[in-house]
């Protein structure tokens, strides 16, 4: 099965890749693109990788410190590693932030003293602050984009669709976390069909024990965080500084192929960049190569310069070196 899957997400991998070569051959100027890329300033590339390293550090911060004020004692490189294996895994299966998130629940709860219902609320609350500073984010560089620029409304739309899809999200983790009863129904319900699909052959009581189990550290563990909300400001400090870098990585992007002024504004990039990471917060399919880089250099060339669409190309094919095939290699080293 292993080999099985990892063929699958090589083959969706080239496919997509094959998809966004299409796109730049036929749609964009291809042979700008290759020659803006050539000129890319080496400093300011170094920077966004550094800038990288930075984002995944107070990432694992975060997610450190609320897995502390679980009783959860995680030294910061077992997190920081925990949490590349995370992009590694979140890059070749579907469904990709749930598949990341499964990894980090599961790779936690093997250490010594690790209780799996108190990691699954830390991994539960790290994404939902994750989440909300993304949203928050797009929220407030879209406001002032219209302010400034009044884009043509489509582009508004879209942006409070992505927004809504979030909050939606957002919402249902927050009403799975405060009711008990909706998460064990599910978890019954699960076990159930499982056993239906067996025809009676596999034995899930003990199973179905490990949840209920599980499912009560788990609603203990949220019910510990609301009681603590002093212990939250450290971990939503870091998340803050998280994505300041990780927004760092395309803007340093951007000056290591030219000034900003001529291309596109610093908002229009937040809301690009907020948009690509946003609609991974919402597990429904993986679209990880291929489709994203052909929205982010559309949204580019909509929110910015059209005559610059060699550059937004470019710039988009090296976001997506640091922020894709860089996770991908660093996170497979790891696994």
């Amino acid at each position: 099965p292993t080999r099985f899957a990892l063929r699958t997400a090589i083959l969706l991998i080239a496919a997509g890749l094959f998809v966004f070569l299409v796109y730049l051959y036929f749609f964009v100027p291809f042979r700008e693109v290759v020659q803006t890329i050539q000129r890319v300033n080496p400093y300011y590339f170094l920077l966004a990788l550094a800038a990288l390293i930075l984002s995944a550090a107070f990432y694992s911060l975060a997610w450190q410190h609320l897995l502390n004020l679980l009783s959860v004692s995680a030294s910061f490189l077992k997190a920081f590693e925990f949490i590349w294996v995370a992009s590694f895994v979140d890059l070749l299966v579907p469904a990709e932030s749930v598949s990341g998130d499964i990894s980090r629940i599961y790779l936690m709860s093997k250490e010594p003293g690790a209780n799996a219902g108190k990691v699954v609320a830390s991994v539960f609350s790290h994404r939902i602050l994750a989440t909300s500073v993304t949203i928050v984010s797009l929220i407030i560089s879209t406001i002032y984009f219209a302010v400034k620029y009044k884009p043509p409304p489509f582009i508004l739309e879209f942006v409070v669709i992505i927004a809504a899809g979030c909050v939606i999200f957002i919402g249902l983790l927050f009403y799975l976390g405060m009711r008990r009863e909706a998460t064990e129904k599910i978890a019954n319900w699960l076990i159930n069909m499982l056993l239906r699909l067996s025809h009676g052959r596999w034995e899930l009581e003990r199973l179905r024990e490990s949840a209920i189990r599980m499912l009560k550290a788990f609603h203990e563990g949220i019910l510990a965080l609301g009681e603590r909300p002093k212990g939250l400001i450290l971990p939503v400090f870091f998340s803050i500084l998280a994505w300041l870098w990780d927004i760092l990585i395309a803007v340093l992007v951007f000056l290591s192929l030219g000034p900003l002024e001529t291309t596109i504004s610093l908002s229009a990039i937040v809301i690009v960049y907020s948009i690509s990471v946003a609609i991974h917060f919402i597990p429904i399919v993986s679209g990880e190569v291929g489709i994203v880089e052909i929205v982010m250099t559309h949204l580019f060339t909509l929110l910015g310069n059209p005559q610059a669409i060699a550059v937004f190309a470019a710039a988009t094919v090296l976001i997506r070196v640091l922020t894709l095939w860089v996770r991908l290699i660093v996170g497979g080293l790891i696994v």
